[in-house]
């Protein structure tokens, strides 16, 4: 019955279906519960980690949810994607209380990390995957530029609420705010039924995962992916200690503006991606998120922090939409949750390679060189991804608006 009703959404052309607005809620709350864990690396340098360790615990949180996504897809693709909703919602509740008893960087924390790097991966590659279903292919690039917001409201709101939580209370505190976004989150999925796309009578069963990730038109998409989520990384995993050490600029600051920059895009413009195709829009949109680093790495003060937070969420707002929109439109129908689980692990990936890398480069050099380290990745990927792509992208075919 569910999938039906998400069909019939589709059909009518409609971006605000039931199942869409219930997926964004869900996703927004429990986005605050994950984006909080902005601030750990300040948690964990008061615990007495060095750069490097704090891009190790940072990062096995990505491990865990990378290690996951074949069982995920495996999940969604043959089970449904309430079923991974449901799951995910619990540990993540579960996992952001057992945060209270870390008081030392031991095999303890390690063991949250992964447990919270499932949730994660669950959460993030089924929500997700409900919003690409139920969304009208003719504006796909549209309807996930405005679910992403649900992903961007929590980056600006946790970073914020996080400030203003560590000013009058503790870490304890945000940990048990983040567990009740979380709570909040899983009781908006709890209505959410399977919209997987209605399978053909006599339809061949979905491909393997390695089936999958091996397609050809679908390998540049992967390579761009990981060099976006490599190259945001930098900011991700060190703003905090940005801050600290240079006394410029807040979290606050930057991810609110950088959040803001990409939403009021997405509501405004989000259908240009749609009307003047992927290849007009992506080079622009890397291009801001390139000079935001640059911008990062020289800043002196405030306004160069803001300037940097408005550029790079407006590569943001639109790079992620793009790419998310064309691994939908290349992956096959009953593949769909597996191509977008390996999408969305993307980001993980890039936060276990980029953060420890990136705190070597810092403990051997300084901010502005990891900032154009960040950079000059990011450029590297667009111009190889660009080069690939036209060799084995599939003719461009735009449905006709219903």
């Amino acid at each position: 019955m569910g999938a039906r009703l998400c069909s019939a959404a589709v059909a009518d052309g409609k971006l605000m279906s039931r199942a869409f607005v219930l997926a964004f809620c869900a996703n927004t709350l429990h986005g605050l519960g994950f984006w909080a864990y902005l601030h750990l690396p300040g948690y964990l340098s008061g615990l007495g980690a060095e750069e490097f360790l704090v891009g190790i615990v940072v990062g096995i949180m990505a491990a865990a949810a990378i290690a996951s996504r074949p069982l995920i897809g495996w999940l969604m693709d043959r089970r449904g994607r309430h079923v991974v909703v449901w799951i995910g919602s619990v540990l993540h509740v579960g996992v952001t209380l057992m945060y209270l008893s870390v008081d030392s960087i031991g095999p303890l924390l390690f063991v949250i990390r992964i447990v919270h790097g499932v949730a994660e991966g669950m959460l993030f590659a089924s929500l997700f995957t409900i919003a690409a279903d139920v969304v009208p292919a003719a504006r796909r690039t549209e309807g996930i530029a405005l679910f992403g917001i649900s992903g961007m409201l929590p980056m600006a709101l946790a970073s914020l609420l996080g400030d203003m939580l560590l000013s009058w209370g503790d870490y304890d505190t945000l940990f048990i705010v983040s567990s009740g976004m979380a709570l909040v989150g899983g009781l908006c999925g709890v209505p959410l039924r399977d919209s997987r796309p209605a399978a053909e009578e006599g339809a061949d069963p979905p491909p393997s995962f390695l089936t999958t990730v091996s397609r050809a038109q679908l390998r540049p998409l992967w390579l761009m992916g990981l060099a976006f989520s490599i190259a945001i990384a930098s900011f991700l995993t060190f703003f905090k200690i940005y801050v600290e050490t240079t006394g410029i600029g807040s979290m606050g600051l930057f991810f609110s503006l950088y959040s803001a920059a990409a939403i009021v895009l997405r509501i405004m413009l989000g259908w240009v991606p749609d009307r003047l195709g992927p290849r007009l829009t992506l080079g622009p949109a890397l291009g801001c998120l390139v000079v935001g680093l640059v911008v990062l790495a020289q800043a002196t003060g405030n306004g160069g922090i803001a300037l940097a937070g408005i550029l790079c969420g407006t590569g943001h707002a639109f790079t992620f939409p793009i790419l998310s929109a064309l691994v939908v439109s290349r992956a096959q129908a009953q593949e769909r949750g597996t191509a977008l689980s390996v999408f969305t692990a993307l980001f993980d990936l890039g936060l276990l390679m980029g953060a420890p890398a990136f705190g070597a480069v810092l403990e051997h050099s300084d901010f502005p060189t990891m900032y154009f380290s960040a950079a000059v990745l990011l450029v590297v990927g667009g111009v190889a991804y660009a080069v690939w792509d036209r060799r084995v992208a599939p003719p461009v075919s735009r449905p006709s608006p219903s």
